[in-house]
C-alpha cells in the first residue's frame, strides 16, 4: 500500500454528474452525542484517484445519524488518505441535502430503496481505493480505528476481509459482528433451542484477535479486488444475509475473515419495541427469505438432499412462527 502524503485540496470534479464534490478543509466539528469529534486534526482527503481507503455508506433517511458518523470520520482519521461516498436509497428526511451542505466532499450518489446489496453495488464503479469499508451510517469511527484496521489487512495478505470491535451504546458488543456460518445444526439451536453461544462465538474472547467465518456489514473492511473477483453483494439478498454471504465468498477465494478488537467503533443499533408496521413484517419475512437462500446458495451441497428437504421446512416453519408472532405486535 503507497502511503500518500496529500494536503486538503479540492479534488477535482469528474464532469459525469453522478456525484457531488467540492473542496474540504480544516473545520471546526462538534458533536451531540459524543467526545469523539473534539480536538481533531482534519483528515487526509485523497486527491485525484489516489485514495487508500474508500467508505461507502448506505443511507436511509438516517440523516442525523449520518451526519455524525461523517463528523466522527473526519474527526477521527488522520493518517490514511481516504474517499466517502454516501449512497442514498431515496430519503425523504433531508439527508442528501444535509451532505450536500455540510459535507461537501464527500461523494453523494442516489438511487431507488431496493436493498442493502444494491445500495452499496450502486458505488462500484466510483471507488478509487485499494480498500473498501461497508460501514453504516449509525455509527460512529473512534480515533485510529480506520487507520488500524487498513494497515493490519495491508500487513496480512491472507485475510481478505475484517471487522473491528463494534460496541452497542449500552457498552456491549454487538454479538453480530463475529458469527459461524448459520449451518443446520448451529441454526437449530440458536432459532428453537435459543442456544446461540456457538453461533456468536462465545466461546472466544471478545478482546483478543481472532479468525471467524462471518462478520458484520456495520464495518466490513476489504480489498477492492476481492469484491471485484467475487462480484461484489448478491442483490437476491434483500434484507438479511448479504454480510453472511459476503463473508461466505471472501472464504471462499481463499482468504481469512478476521475479527480484530484491538480498535472499535460505536454501533447504535437497537430492537424497536414499538408495534410493528406492515414494512416491518415483510422485512422479518424477507429475513427468513434470505436465510433460505443462503442455505441453498452455499451450503445445500454440503448434506443429502432428504436432509436439505428437512432444513427447508425448518425454514418455512420458522417464517411462520415470524409471521404469527409480528401479527401479534402489530
Amino acid at each position: 500500500m503507497k502511503k500518500l502524503s496529500v494536503k486538503n485540496e479540492a479534488p477535482q470534479p469528474n464532469g459525469q454528474g453522478i456525484f457531488s464534490q467540492a473542496s474540504s478543509g480544516a473545520e471546526s466539528l462538534r458533536s451531540e452525542t459524543s467526545s469523539l469529534t473534539h480536538g481533531f486534526t482534519p483528515g487526509v482527503f485523497a486527491k485525484g484517484d489516489n485514495p487508500e481507503l474508500s467508505i461507502i455508506i448506505l443511507n436511509y433517511n438516517t440523516k442525523d445519524l449520518l451526519e455524525n458518523c461523517l463528523k466522527s470520520i473526519k474527526a477521527n482519521t488522520q493518517k490514511l488518505s481516504y474517499e466517502v461516498i454516501v449512497s442514498d436509497n431515496t430519503s425523504s428526511d433531508g439527508s442528501s441535502e444535509m451532505v450536500r451542505k455540510k459535507f461537501p466532499w464527500v461523494k453523494l450518489i442516489e438511487g431507488p430503496n431496493i436493498s442493502f446489496s444494491n445500495g452499496n453495488n450502486r458505488a462500484r464503479n466510483i471507488v478509487k481505493g485499494e480498500f473498501v469499508l461497508l460501514l453504516n451510517s449509525d455509527t460512529l469511527i473512534h480515533k485510529t480505528t480506520l487507520e488500524k484496521t487498513v494497515e493490519y489487512l495491508d500487513n496480512n495478505k491472507e485475510v481478505g476481509a475484517l471487522t473491528c470491535k463494534l460496541v452497542l451504546a449500552s457498552g456491549e458488543l454487538d454479538k453480530d459482528a463475529r458469527r459461524r456460518f448459520p449451518t443446520p445444526w448451529i441454526s437449530f439451536n440458536r432459532l428453537f433451542l435459543g442456544r446461540g453461544k456457538q453461533y456468536w462465538y462465545g466461546d472466544k474472547s471478545e478482546n483478543e484477535t481472532h479468525e471467524v467465518d462471518a462478520i458484520e456489514g456495520a464495518f466490513f473492511l476489504t480489498r477492492k479486488k476481492i469484491l471485484d473477483d467475487i462480484g461484489w453483494l448478491d442483490e437476491k439478498f434483500i434484507f438479511d444475509g448479504e454480510d453472511l454471504d459476503l463473508s461466505f465468498q471472501v472464504k471462499k477465494a481463499g482468504y481469512k475473515v478476521i475479527y480484530y478488537p484491538e480498535v472499535s467503533i460505536t454501533h447504535f443499533k437497537k430492537a424497536s419495541r414499538e408495534k410493528l408496521s406492515d414494512t416491518q413484517i415483510k422485512r422479518k419475512m424477507e429475513g427468513v427469505n434470505s436465510m433460505e437462500y443462503f442455505y441453498k446458495k452455499n451450503l445445500w451441497k454440503n448434506y443429502p438432499v432428504i436432509f436439505n428437504y428437512f432444513v427447508l421446512m425448518g425454514i418455512k416453519l420458522l417464517k411462520l412462527i415470524r409471521f404469527t408472532k409480528a401479527k401479534l405486535l402489530k
